[in-house]
C-alpha cells in the first residue's frame, strides 16, 4: 500500500518553514549560521514534523497552524543530533551521509550551533501569532518537557551512563522512552493540541506515539547490525563497538523483531479505536518500522 499522498506535501511545507526560519549565511556570524543550516537542512526522514501534521489531521486542526510546531520539533531533533555526534558523546563523524557538524566545522561551532537551533525552535513557537496564546504556551511546555531532563536530555544521560554496562530490558525501555520517544510523543501532542484539548482524544494519541517511539528505536537497533554505513548515512555497528545495550543484544535479533511486531500490533489497536482521519498516522507508523535507513 503506498504512503498517504499528503505526506509529500507536508514534507515540502516543513522544509520550507525550516529553511526560512534559519539565519542566512551571508549574515554574521557566518560560520555559526552555516553550521546551523548544515545540521538542519541536510536531509533526513523528517518523521517528527510529519507526525505533527498527521496528528493535526486526525483532529481536523487548521493545517496552517501546524507549520511552526512541525519546524520547531525538527530543529530540536537537529540540535540533539549535533550534540549526540560530539566526541564527548557518541563521537561520530558521519550523519545523513555527510560529515557531522563538528567535523565539517569544529567542535566549538557545533556546540553553539546545537544551542542556537534549540533556541530558534522555542522562538518559532513563541512568535507564531496565528496561534492563540494558550496554544503557544501548551506547545512550549510540551516541547520543553520533551527536550529537558525529563525527556531527551535525561535519556541521553542514561545512555551515556549505561555505555559498557548490561542494562535490564526495563532500564533500556525507560532510556529510549526518554531519549527517542519523548520527542516523538511531543510531535504528536503538538499536532493534536492545534485541534483539541480533549484528554479522551489526547491520551490514545499519546499511547500511539509511545508505541511508535519504542518501535522506531527497536528498528534502529536492528538496522545498526543489519545495514551498512552507506545505507544508514551514519556509522553502522556503532552500538556494538561502544558496548551499548540494545534490543538485539538483550533479546537477540529474532527477539527484537518479535518486540517490534508487538509494538506494531499495539499501534494498530490504538488507531482502530480512534475517530477522525487516522491514515496519515498509520502510514508514518508503517514507514518507521519498515524503513531501511
Amino acid at each position: 500500500m503506498p504512503a498517504d499522498p499528503r505526506l509529500a506535501r507536508w514534507l515540502q511545507r516543513a522544509e520550507a518553514r525550516i529553511e526560512t526560519t534559519l539565519p542566512a549565511t551571508d549574515a554574521s556570524p557566518r560560520a555559526l549560521h552555516a553550521a546551523m543550516r548544515h545540521a538542519a537542512l541536510g536531509g533526513g526522514k523528517r518523521l517528527r514534523p510529519l507526525l505533527v501534521y498527521a496528528a493535526g489531521a486526525a483532529v481536523q486542526a487548521d493545517e496552517g497552524l501546524l507549520d511552526a510546531p512541525a519546524a520547531a520539533v525538527e530543529l530540536v531533533h537537529a540540535f540533539s543530533l549535533v550534540h549526540d555526534d560530539l566526541p564527548a558523546m557518541d563521537d561520530d563523524d558521519l550523519r545523513r551521509g555527510r560529515p557531522t557538524v563538528h567535523v565539517a566545522f569544529d567542535e566549538a561551532t557545533a556546540i553553539l550551533a546545537g544551542d542556537a537551533l534549540q533556541a530558534q525552535a522555542f522562538s518559532l513557537l513563541a512568535e507564531e501569532t496565528r496561534a492563540p496564546h494558550a496554544l503557544r504556551v501548551a506547545w512550549l511546555a510540551t516541547l520543553a518537557n520533551a527536550t529537558g531532563a525529563a525527556g531527551m536530555c535525561g535519556g541521553q544521560a542514561l545512555d551515556m551512563a549505561g555505555t559498557g554496562a548490561s542494562l535490564a530490558l526495563e532500564e533500556l525501555e525507560r532510556l529510549h522512552a526518554l531519549k527517542t520517544g519523548a520527542l516523538i510523543r511531543a510531535a504528536v501532542r503538538m499536532g493534536a493540541l492545534a485541534g483539541t484539548n480533549d484528554g479522551a482524544v489526547l491520551q490514545p494519541l499519546d499511547d500511539f506515539a509511545a508505541a511508535l517511539g519504542l518501535a522506531f528505536q527497536i528498528r534502529d537497533d536492528l538496522l545498526d547490525i543489519e545495514a551498512s554505513s552507506e545505507q544508514l548515512g551514519k556509522t553502522a555497528g556503532k552500538d556494538q563497538a561502544q558496548a551499548k545495550s540494545t534490543y538485539p543484544s538483550l533479546l537477540g535479533a529474532d527477539g527484537a523483531r518479535d518486540a517490534l511486531a508487538r509494538q506494531v500490533a499495539r499501534m494498530d489497536h490504538i488507531l482502530a479505536g480512534l475517530g477522525g482521519d487516522r491514515e496519515p498516522l498509520r502510514a508514518l507508523a508503517r514507514l518507521a518500522v519498515e524503513r531501511q535507513h
